[in-house]
Order: structure tokens, then C-alpha cells, then sequence
């Protein structure tokens, strides 16, 4: 049975280019175009992994993943932060959230397959 995964991002390059990786992968994908239109999914189907972005418009990153930690059915599922920051500062505030780890964009795709692979059991 294939992995369900959530791409969120605002970016139609960055969406097209993971979802692209993934797929190749094996992998099941899901998108949002941010926080607000990626809501829709988070209503108890089974997903195995989100990968989100940090600057989003309407809902940014933080705020997605603390809606999904807020969801009981998704407390414990690994997430994924996608972002240009490099600071230590929103990396702290993606992991306060709820985030499991992060990619710095921009990624390449082989490093983004390792760390979906050890954050997915």
C-alpha cells in the first residue's frame, strides 16, 4: 500500500516538483496551495506524512501545522516544514508547533527522499 502524503505550498514549481519526486517514488500525493485549501484534507483520511511550506498567503505554515497537531487524528503523524529560512528562530517555532523536521528550500530532490524516508516507518 503506497504512503499518503500532503504537499502545501504556494509555489506551483515547488508543488509540481515534489509531487513529480514523490510519484516516481511510489508515493500517493495530496496538494494544497497553502494552509487554508490544504484544511480540506485534514478531515480523518489517512495520511502518512505532510510537507509544508512556511510563507504561504492565508494561512501561513506554523499555523497549518498547528491546525493538524490540533486535529486528534493527526497528533502524531510526521510533518515535514519546507522553507527558505535558515534561521534558527523559525525552526524553533516550526518544531514548538509540531513540525518533525525540516528541508531548506531550495532542496535537492534526493535529500528530500532521505528525509521522507526517515520520518516515514
Amino acid at each position: 500500500m503506497s504512503k499518503n502524503i500532503l504537499i502545501v505550498d504556494d509555489s506551483e514549481s515547488i508543488r509540481e516538483l515534489i509531487s513529480f519526486t514523490l510519484k516516481t517514488e511510489g508515493y500517493s500525493v495530496m496538494i494544497g496551495k497553502d494552509g487554508v485549501d490544504a484544511g480540506k484534507f485534514i478531515d480523518g483520511r489517512h495520511i502518512d506524512l505532510v510537507i509544508t511550506d512556511l510563507h504561504m498567503p492565508h494561512k501561513d505554515g506554523i499555523e497549518f501545522i498547528k491546525d493538524v497537531r490540533n486535529s486528534e487524528h493527526y497528533k502524531t503523524i510526521p510533518i515535514l516544514f519546507l522553507t527558505t529560512e535558515s534561521q534558527t528562530e523559525k525552526k524553533l517555532m516550526a518544531k514548538e508547533a509540531g513540525a518533525t523536521g525540516w528541508i531548506i528550500k531550495p532542496f535537492v530532490p534526493d535529500k528530500l527522499k532521505a528525509a521522507i524516508k526517515k520520518v516515514l516507518r
